[in-house]
């Protein structure tokens, strides 16, 4: 088979297109993704799970008629589910858990044509933006090993960055698939609340405030993979207002002059390093190139109740995720969860009905101080991160001290959390680097519902400030 050596020049609606047009086969593309993964992951430990069967019988014949086909992807080993294969979450207490069913994403994206040929790492149950799991071991960011990749769709991230392939499924339930995308250089949208489905098995993931989508080295790959997933399954509570047109069309449109707000933090309480307030200002000078009014205005949030909210959901979430396991039908035995999954869920234990929906009503009432703050403002800018991604380790599910492990983990990333309460929708863009060139981002949040200004502004800074040519030095070659 002929070796497709431009196979990293391209990202997934690239690799879609060459494929439709006969310019390589979907078989090529396969193998170069696979050949890329069998060099790069052993450093990385990006891809716990491979399906290299899977992925070629997926592109041997005829294609699926969808948008994507061809295309290699990751699933992540967490919420999304492949038939037959492990859902393990990252935990020993889930590792014989194998689902009969494909998850309703996982069956869209099959039908866009996308072709899954792996499973990635993630922390222990989601439940950190690290991806240090005991049960296979940290995941290195190919960037510098020595750190973190950022979490819990770490292992996707990763994959991506090292040129695996061009994009990878994700989830975020606090920032964890713009978290890992800041860590890695990459493109990281959590879509508005009801955007995707859960469906077959749930109706919400931790009462609403996560989000299933990807990684990517593109804007464009962002709005073609929600193109294929988004929408309403039969028996879903509740949808997101569907697009007034596809979210491809909206990647290049002018999107006009906007009233861009920004914060550092400020009066909401969060904090950010200096490498992030740098590159913010260097963000913020180029959309006033652009034509835009950007003025400083904190959203109406306070960072400490943000985070509380969700350590009352995540607590109780923890406790209802370990109490549904298909068949153990016990709590962990010593040693079964790592110590702060035990920790967490022990205070869910304690978590009254009333608890969890004055949490949800108070990061409801915060859903209504944001859609008054966009009033005024179109998009808010934010810093990506609150430092730069520290070494693996410090955040370390292993503490004993639950309380000073999730301090750790909302310092690192203060600004995400929020968004996930809100249930707007957000996207990390890697628009700078330090003077050793690692990536630094930025944090752009629409109106709920409004993916669509976020692609046409975010395709207009990629363009600006382009990023995908960057890539990790020391790649292993093909």
């Amino acid at each position: 088979m002929t070796a497709f050596d431009e196979f990293e020049d391209y990202d997934a609606v690239g690799l879609a297109t060459l494929i439709r047009e006969g310019a390589v086969t979907a078989a090529e593309v396969m193998e170069a993704a696979i050949a890329r993964c069998e060099a790069r992951n052993p450093a990385l430990n990006a891809v716990v799970l491979e399906l290299y069967d899977h992925g070629r019988a997926a592109v041997a014949g005829d294609l699926p008629d969808g948008p994507l086909a061809g295309v290699p992807y990751l699933i992540k080993d967490l919420g999304a589910t492949l038939a037959g294969t492990p859902t393990t979450g990252g935990s020993k207490f889930m590792a014989d858990v194998v689902p009969d069913a494909d998850s309703e994403t996982v069956t869209r994206l099959k039908a866009a044509g996308m072709a899954i040929f792996g499973k990635t790492n993630t922390c222990e149950f989601g439940m950190s933006i690290t991806c240090e799991p005991q049960l296979y071991g940290p995941t290195r960011n190919p960037w510098d090993d020595a750190v973190t990749p950022g979490g819990s769709s770490g292992g996707a991230a990763s994959a991506v960055a090292a040129r695996i392939l061009p994009a990878a499924h994700a989830s975020d339930g606090f920032g964890s698939i713009r978290v890992p995308a800041s860590c890695c250089g990459l493109v990281g949208m959590k879509p508005t609340r009801g955007r995707n489905s859960f469906s077959p098995g749930l109706g919400e993931r931790m009462g609403g405030i996560v989000a299933e989508h990807t990684v990517s080295i593109s804007v464009r790959d962002h709005a073609a993979i929600l193109d294929a997933t988004a929408g309403p399954a039969p028996g879903d509570p509740y949808f997101a207002p569907p697009p007034a047109r596809p979210f491809l069309d909206e990647v290049g449109v002018d999107p006009g002059k906007l009233r861009v707000g920004f914060s550092y933090g400020g009066a909401t309480g969060a904090r950010t390093d200096g490498e992030h307030t740098r590159v913010l200002d260097e963000t913020l000078s180029v959309l006033e190139g652009l034509g835009h009014d950007v003025v400083e205005a904190d959203p109406p949030i306070d960072n400490g109740e943000m985070q509380e909210i969700f350590r009352t959901l995540m607590a109780s979430n923890a406790a209802q995720t370990i109490r549904l396991h298909p068949t153990k039908g016990r709590l962990p035995e010593p040693g079964e969860v790592e110590n702060v999954v035990a920790a967490t869920a022990e205070m869910g234990e304690r978590v009254t009905g009333y608890d969890v929906f004055l949490a949800q009503g108070r990061m409801h009432q915060a859903g209504r101080r944001m859609a008054a703050f966009h009033e005024d403002y179109d998009v808010l800018l934010t810093p990506g991160l609150g430092h730069m991604p520290p070494k693996l380790g410090w955040i370390d599910m292993m503490m004993d001290d639950a309380d000073e492990y999730w301090d750790r983990v909302a310092a690192f990333s203060p600004f995400t959390v929020w968004f996930n309460l809100t249930g707007q929708p957000a996207i990390s863009l890697p628009v700078g680097t330090t003077d050793e060139g690692f990536p630094v981002s930025v944090q752009a949040v629409g109106r709920f519902a409004d993916e669509a200004t976020l692609f046409r502004l975010s395709a207009q800074l990629e363009t600006a400030m382009p990023w995908r040519d960057r890539k990790p030095a020391g790649l292993p070659a093909v």
